[in-house]
């Protein structure tokens, strides 16, 4: 459900700011960011509560709260009324997301938990995967609807869970988490974002914008500091000394700056550039997530014989590979096949072979008691990722002149240039992770 939401509000949000009065998109972006920053921050939070009290009661308490803000989403009379609602539906997809990691974790046996991530993978590849197609039909009735698809799916669980899920056990006598931590990665993730939503506008040199990343840049340096001092923070730096668990998390932040890039620029390209549809704007982006969902699975053999890291850089290179087709076949003159297409199926088999690798990789590095926190850890930074990639590639937009084909085109490339550095050094990173020693004959 998390996962089909984040695709179907990716399609529907040109009609979103159609229907309000033609909403910019540095507005509008905080859709988008205004989820990922308070989902970051209350991830490990969240998933800190999950382990102390229960995973199960966590992950319906967050279904619940999760189902009650799509409504509201789904009612809103204003576009910052929908940013309000999202930053409550972060909340309870924080709660939900780790402890449905733990729940999962928790019931497998441990020589099956590297295959389980990958099914939990392949399953919100799953949704993915779905999500533009759903978004697209449902855009074409009511945007509106992009909300309301979650409610059946939220109480079929919140019936059927109390039924099903398991009991892991709980760790009662952990540490409260740190909150104020949670309050200072909100604001200080916030400020960049609106620093780099608001350049174009504002201009790089002004007061506003300089303020607004300075500002940033001493929150999450405080936040740090913070985490270092507090005995249960938001970012465990302990975790951080797992190398594998270190550097998948880092390089999962980087390529997350990619994806979001890239996913909105396709949507945005569609129906801004070429005035496609929303439902033919999901029908377009579909093949690329479809991609995922097998390769999540068929990868493990891979990632056994050669490792994560191997693997996950080779899938930054066929990510990059998509977005360099982007750059030079895509133009104002609709071509789908033979422009738009072979960089959807590239950057699909890229994340098909990084991100379920990624997040395998640094799960399954850390001990039982900490599935819920280290999995939250990962996400938060995907989730930062995610706004820093909208960010960015809100700001190379802002750059072009309203009318003008070539500026749009131009300033659409400098997205995608930016998507290709950060894929990169995504691709870097990943071969910094270690491979496991193999096990000594008894």
């Amino acid at each position: 459900m998390s996962n089909l939401d984040l695709f179907i509000v990716n399609v529907a949000l040109p009609d979103m700011g159609r229907h309000f009065d033609g909403s910019s998109l540095s507005s509008l972006s905080w859709v988008l960011n205004g989820y990922a920053v308070v989902f970051a921050a209350l991830l490990v939070p969240a998933g800190n509560l999950a382990d102390r009290t229960s995973p199960r009661r966590a992950y319906l308490v967050g279904t619940g709260i999760f189902a009650l803000a799509s409504a509201l989403c789904a009612v809103a009379p204003t576009v910052w009324f929908v940013v309000a609602a999202r930053v409550l539906q972060a909340a309870g997809a924080a709660v939900m997301t780790p402890a449905s990691l733990g729940l999962l974790l928790a019931a497998a046996p441990p020589a099956r938990r590297g295959a389980a991530v990958r099914a939990w993978t392949a399953v919100s590849g799953l949704a993915a995967a779905l999500g533009p197609v759903v978004g697209g039909l449902l855009t074409e009735l009511d945007w509106r609807w992009v909300f309301l698809i979650n409610l059946p799916v939220a109480l079929a669980v919140l019936v059927t869970g109390p039924r099903v899920l398991p009991h892991p056990p709980q760790r009662p006598g952990a540490v409260r988490t740190d909150l104020a931590s949670a309050v200072l990665l909100t604001v200080g993730i916030a400020a960049l974002a609106l620093g780099l939503v608001r350049g174009p506008d504002w201009g790089w040199g002004s007061a506003g914008v300089v303020g607004a990343l300075c500002a940033g840049v001493l929150l999450l340096a405080a936040f740090v500091y913070r985490s270092a001092h507090h005995p249960a923070p938001v970012l465990p730096l302990p975790l951080l000394r797992v190398r594998t668990f270190s550097t998948a998390s880092v390089a999962a932040f980087v390529f997350s700056v990619a994806f979001a890039a890239m996913l909105l620029s396709a949507v945005l390209w569609c129906q801004n550039v070429w005035h496609w549809s929303a439902l033919r704007t999901g029908l377009a982006i579909a093949p690329g997530p479809l991609m995922v969902p097998g390769l999540a699975i068929a990868a493990g053999p891979l990632v056994a014989r050669l490792g994560a890291g191997r693997v996950a850089a080779a899938g930054c290179g066929v990510f990059a590979g998509g977005i360099t087709w982007w750059i030079l076949r895509l133009d104002p003159q609709p071509d789908y096949v033979g422009a738009m297409l072979p960089g959807m199926l590239l950057t699909g088999v890229g994340v098909g072979l990084i991100l379920p690798t990624l997040i395998s990789a640094a799960v399954t590095a850390l001990p039982a008691a900490s599935f819920s926190t280290g999995s939250a850890v990962v996400t938060m930074a995907r989730q930062i990722g995610t706004v820093i990639g909208t960010a960015l590639l809100v700001a190379a937009l802002g750059g072009a002149t309203a009318g003008d084909l070539g500026s749009l085109t131009d300033a659409y490339d400098l997205g995608w240039i930016i998507t290709d550095t950060a894929i990169v050094l995504a691709g870097l990173t990943c071969l910094a992770i270690p491979r496991p020693r193999p096990a000594s004959a008894p």
